[in-house]
């Protein structure tokens, strides 16, 4: 029997990782929606998106064994919502929810791990008297409730800049907290939910100081099983910007071992079940205090070529058999290299691109250093500006992937491969600066 799974955002690095899959014969992938309108839209309209994924599921032929969809907002939401309306497996979309809302997530974290909860709340944008209502010590962080890589992210050091930031975030929370709204229409919400919508924002205490790691894993029949744990690492001087994923993480066990006591005690606070997650960590090693950072509704498209570097398969494998009621058949360790890296390619300031590495030069990276995979964000002439969802202190050129037998052999290959792989970024003229 082969099964028909529905791919939302169907990508040309998921093509090429899919096909990795343990059992791969078993399974047809189908692209469900455009990569252009559920990750490179200027606007989300997700109303009209669940419309036109279920005509374009009634026009094929065959059974519809499966949707899955491994990238942020709105595909997190979309897989719910069309899980349910064609009546497949999958969690509720109100668990999703006490994820993916981010106030209501840190509710649910705080009956569950308080001790892994840093002191937050939700602030309102448009609110004029905004700064007077915040009751959290200076710093925080705040964000809005719903976004994804740190977009509409700032660190708040007094009320000054507090005041500077939130027409920055007025301007550009309706991007995804709009569509948001729509999603949260198709829930049950309690009171206190319904009151913060998507155009509403969450200050927390600051808790990033210390190692960032995420731990990969999902639940099927209401037990929560460990995929893998990542480690982030972070630009030391702007926090919030990632610069690599490690995998494995080089955490201790011991450590490990409560990070995964935590997320069984948190997944089963919001009922999820039957689909993969993530969770993301800040290990203090001075206290060995861990917090709570954040949990997706999803796998992590970052890590999948690390899994498959390491383990021998993408953990897209977990994510399909899950959805398809089947225990994940994912291997272990049985991958080309013992560790592995995706390296963002990124800069600190805005510019015109006026050269990225040829097909050639990417071409030669990939044959030196098997296994590498090479992802080009930018193109000629354009303004870095112009990338969508970026982080607010940074360019994202592209991204590495590579693997290697020790951490040193690791860092010295991202490092040679960064020297084959030259852009080149020119200064804005004064005049668009300014």
């Amino acid at each position: 029997m082969t099964w028909n799974v529905f791919v939302i955002g169907f990508d040309e690095l998921s093509r090429r990782l899919l096909r990795h899959l343990e059992h791969g014969e078993d399974y047809a992938f189908h692209a469900l929606l455009s990569l252009d309108e559920v990750v490179q839209a200027d606007e989300y309209r997700f109303d009209r998106l669940v419309a036109d994924a279920l005509a374009e599921l009634r026009r094929f032929p065959g059974s519809v064994d499966a949707i899955v969809g491994y990238w942020d907002f709105p595909t997190s939401a979309l897989v719910p919502v069309l899980q349910q309306r064609l009546g497949l497996r999958g969690p509720s979309l109100e668990a999703v929810l006490k994820c993916e809302h981010k106030y209501w997530s840190r509710l649910e974290q705080k009956k569950s791990v308080p001790e892994c909860v840093p002191l937050f709340q939700a602030v309102d944008p448009f609110d004029e008297h905004a700064v007077e209502t915040i009751h959290i010590d200076y710093p925080f962080w705040i964000k809005p409730v719903k976004a994804h890589s740190s977009h509409l992210g700032f660190h708040i050091e007094d009320a000054r800049q507090l005041q500077e930031v939130l027409p920055l975030i007025r301007a550009g929370i309706g991007r995804f907290g709009t569509p948001f709204d729509e999603v949260t229409a198709h829930a049950d919400l309690p009171d206190e939910i319904a009151a913060v919508s998507g155009q509403h924002c969450i200050a927390e205490s600051i808790i990033s100081s210390g190692r960032q790691c995420t731990l990969e894993g999902y639940v099927q029949h209401g037990e929560v099983h460990l995929t893998g744990v990542v480690d982030s690492i972070r630009d030391a001087w702007y926090r919030s910007v990632l610069l690599r994923y490690e995998y494995p993480s080089r955490l201790p066990d011991p450590v490990q071992q409560d990070m995964l006591a935590i997320t069984r005690r948190v997944i089963a606070q919001i009922g999820y079940d039957a689909a993969p997650f993530n969770i993301e960590f800040y290990h203090d090693t001075q206290s060995d205090r861990l917090w709570v950072l954040e949990i997706n509704s999803r796998i992590s498209r970052s890590h999948a070529a690390l899994f498959q570097l390491v383990d021998g398969a993408p953990q897209f494998q977990v994510m399909v058999d899950v959805a398809l009621g089947v225990e994940p058949r994912m291997p272990h360790r049985e991958g080309r290299y013992a560790v592995a890296a995706k390296q963002m390619l990124r800069v600190f300031e805005d510019g015109i691109v006026c050269r990225v590495p040829s097909a050639e030069e990417i071409r030669r990276v990939e044959q030196v250093f098997p296994g590498t995979t090479v992802e080009i964000n930018v193109r000629e002439r354009m303004r870095l500006s112009e990338l969508l969802h970026q982080d607010s202190f940074s360019w994202e050129l592209g991204v590495l992937f590579t693997g290697a037998d020790t951490h040193d052999e690791l860092l010295a290959r991202i490092a040679r491969c960064v020297e084959m792989l030259p852009f080149d970024i020119a200064p804005l003229p004064d005049e668009a600066v300014s």
